[in-house]
């Protein structure tokens, strides 16, 4: 097995990666074979029982993604007004790049939990690639995640949305949002 000798640039990586808002990407965003390196990185992370409980789902055709969140925003809550729709689109037009990522846990005997934990680290692996690759992305659940047949309708019956990923060049620089002191987060045991 061959060892990753650059430690540092993988630290450095780890230590700035940070979120922009999806509405402040823009191109040029992943090439396709540059997605499909960031979905491979994010397809490497623990799976107890080597079940991939998650499922990617790259979003092509925005105006078509726009008018099915529309369709089911309208479906969930019938009274819908006009900004509540166009809210849908706006989120649907969004970044360069689009992926959505579905929780699609197995029945057996690998606990819920452990399956849900893994999708979550399958988002990390995707935000953490979309930075090595000089891009920077945005996780959003918002309203579209927890539409009723959101999973269904992206062909993942069952499954249920951990988010989705926005991905793309910011338009200015990001400012560094504030972090825990690790003293807040850190404990030892026994104490």
């Amino acid at each position: 097995m061959a060892e990753f000798n650059d430690r540092s640039s993988t630290i450095s990586l780890l230590l700035t990666r940070r979120s922009a808002k999806a509405r402040d990407l823009v191109a040029p965003g992943p090439s396709d074979a540059e997605l499909a390196t960031i979905l491979q990185a994010a397809a490497r992370v623990p799976d107890h029982g080597k079940l991939a409980p998650w499922a990617f789902v790259v979003i092509r055709d925005r105006a078509a993604f726009a008018a099915l969140l529309q369709r089911l925003y309208r479906a969930d809550k019938p009274e819908a007004g006009r900004m509540e729709l166009e809210a849908m689109t706006v989120f649907a037009e969004q970044a360069p790049v689009l992926v959505a990522l579905v929780s699609t846990p197995k029945e057996g005997k690998i606990p819920l939990w452990e399956q849900q934990l893994s999708t979550g680290a399958a988002a990390q692996n995707l935000l953490l690639a979309t930075h090595a690759l000089g891009y920077v992305g945005n996780w959003l659940t918002a309203a579209p995640a927890f539409l009723p047949g959101i999973a269904e309708a992206l062909g993942h019956p069952g499954g249920r949305l951990a988010g989705f990923f926005f991905l793309g060049t910011p338009k200015g620089p990001l400012e560094e949002r504030p972090r825990p002191e690790l003293a807040t987060v850190v404990s030892n045991w026994p104490g």
